[in-house]
Formats: C-alpha cells, structure tokens, sequence
C-alpha cells in the first residue's frame, strides 16, 4: 500500500473528539490532507466517498487520503454509550483543516457515493 501524500510544510492538529450516544457526527466534510484516527471508546459510523460505510470499534484505527474526496460519515454507532476518538489531521498550508461540503455538491457527486444498505 502506498502512502498517503502529505503536503510540503503541512500543519498538524491532534484531538480527541466525543459524541454522545446516537450522534450523527460531523455533516459531510473533506480534508485537504491526510487523517489517521484510532476509535477510544464505542464505535463509529464510518464512511468515504466511493467506499461502504462501515463501523470501526474501539482499539480499532481509520485513515483517509484527504484531498477531493468527501468524508461522509463519522457519527456513534450505538444509541447506548458515547464514542470517543483521536485524530490527527494534516493540512496543506493555508487551507483549513475541515471544510463543510455543501447540498449542491453532494447533489453533483451522488453517483461517486457507494451503493447505500437497505435497512
């Protein structure tokens, strides 16, 4: 597997992120560098443009490239406990580290999302 690009003179930023029981987590978002995350505590509804959601569980890590793919999903699992992880971002110089996507672009890129589980 190669690794990820990481952009010349990048910023770095650690946190510890929580959500309570049932949160959605953060709307659908991008980085312009790559992410490395490992989950502390519950599980995480995890999902990337173009990849299944999927669910990643405590002791267990994450990363995405970055870049111009969109970060669909990273909200609790569980409806009975909070979650908690920790991620480092890094980001290409004067970008921020997080940037929302918006209805109008997700609309455009609908068909770059992966097939969806039926419930």
């Amino acid at each position: 597997m190669e690794p990820p690009f990481i952009p010349d003179g990048a910023g770095v930023m650690t946190a510890v992120i929580e959500f309570p029981p049932g949160d959605p987590g953060t709307p659908p978002h991008r980085h312009f560098g790559p992410v490395f995350g490992y989950v502390l505590e519950g599980e995480m509804l995890f999902e990337l443009e173009g990849e299944p959601e999927r669910v990643i569980r405590a002791g267990e890590t994450f990363w995405e490239p970055g870049g111009d793919v969109i970060h669909y999903q990273d909200g609790n699992n569980r409806t009975d406990i909070p979650s908690r992880f920790l991620v480092t971002m890094m980001c290409t110089p004067g970008k921020p580290m997080l940037t929302l996507v918006d209805d109008e672009e997700l609309a455009q890129r609908q068909d770059r999302r992966a097939p969806r589980p039926s419930s």
